[in-house]
């Protein structure tokens, strides 16, 4: 059963005494709880309605038959906030899983120098031993100084290895400060964080069209032209190197990708010219 919002709300209008007709209820286990006597089908002039005799036999009837429908309230007041914890719900009923919640919202940050940032109002320095990497949870309270250059990485080996990678990033975008994120988990948080913040960003993702059109839906279109595309010097001599198969793979799907941005129209042209997509992996340990 797919539990959603019209549908608790139905649940307790029954629950509350009233009648609802007979066509917004179906399903074999409406069914069921007619047969049984606990919801009435009955006729209201031209048509049909259901209503409910006795409601706690109903509330009993809805537990039995599915346990997320145990507490009627707490079911709708999730649905409807997105907020409520695995802990409130399993104090309230016992299980922590009654309906879908994200226990872990928010995204990785790494840097490889020491940089003061604020996480709900107090001072914190993010300085990740090597081998390590910190993850912000409340990232609605994260805030960072202004001139540092977010990075954002696609895949996690150069998420983990960016002191491997220090001369690539400190070639391509210079000497500012750089604080790297991730996506992983994938969600929208770090989207969402990135539209709170002025700070420049910059998305380093394979060297394919999958990852370009990655970077132009789902950043760009909405941080704008605080944000640009991470392109190595020297991407056009790995190009022929890199994987024929991918870029065929990929071509029907994204072959009309275009932008308007000279810098990244390039990288397009020059993918589609040698046919071949090169993985962000092999910048590791240049």
């Amino acid at each position: 059963m797919k539990i959603t919002t019209s549908l608790i709300e139905k649940l307790i209008r029954l629950r509350n005494g009233e009648s609802i007709p007979a066509s917004q209820l179906r399903g074999e286990w409406v069914s069921e709880l007619e047969s049984d006597g606990v919801i009435v089908n009955t006729s209201h002039g031209s048509r049909r309605v259901l209503f409910v005799p006795q409601p706690k036999a109903f509330l009993q009837a809805l537990s039995a038959f599915d346990e997320r429908l145990s507490d009627l309230d707490l079911i709708r007041d999730t649905l409807q906030t997105g907020e409520t914890s695995r802990s409130v719900q399993a104090s309230a009923t016992g299980n922590s899983k009654l309906i879908a919640v994200r226990s872990c919202p928010g995204f990785p940050i790494n840097a490889y120098e020491p940089i003061a940032c604020l996480l709900n109002g107090r001072e914190m320095i993010v300085n990740p031993q090597e081998g390590s990497f910190m993850f912000i949870s409340d990232w609605q309270s994260f805030s960072i100084p202004q001139d540092i250059v977010v990075v954002g990485i696609e895949n996690m080996e150069n998420f983990r290895m960016i002191r491997q990678q220090r001369a690539l990033f400190e070639r391509t975008i210079g000497s500012d400060r750089l604080l790297f994120v991730s996506r992983y988990p994938q969600s929208s948080d770090l989207r969402s964080w990135l539209q709170t913040i002025p700070n420049r960003y910059v998305h380093f993702g394979d060297f394919d069209l999958a990852g370009i059109r990655i970077f132009l839906t789902e950043f760009f279109a909405y941080i704008g032209e605080r944000s640009s595309y991470f392109i190595p010097s020297d991407i056009e001599q790995r190009l022929p190197n890199g994987s024929l198969e991918r870029y065929n793979a990929q071509y029907l799907k994204f072959k009309n990708i275009k932008t308007n941005m000279p810098y990244l129209q390039h990288l397009i042209d020059t993918i589609n010219n040698y046919h071949r997509c090169y993985d962000q992996e092999g910048y590791i340990n240049i």
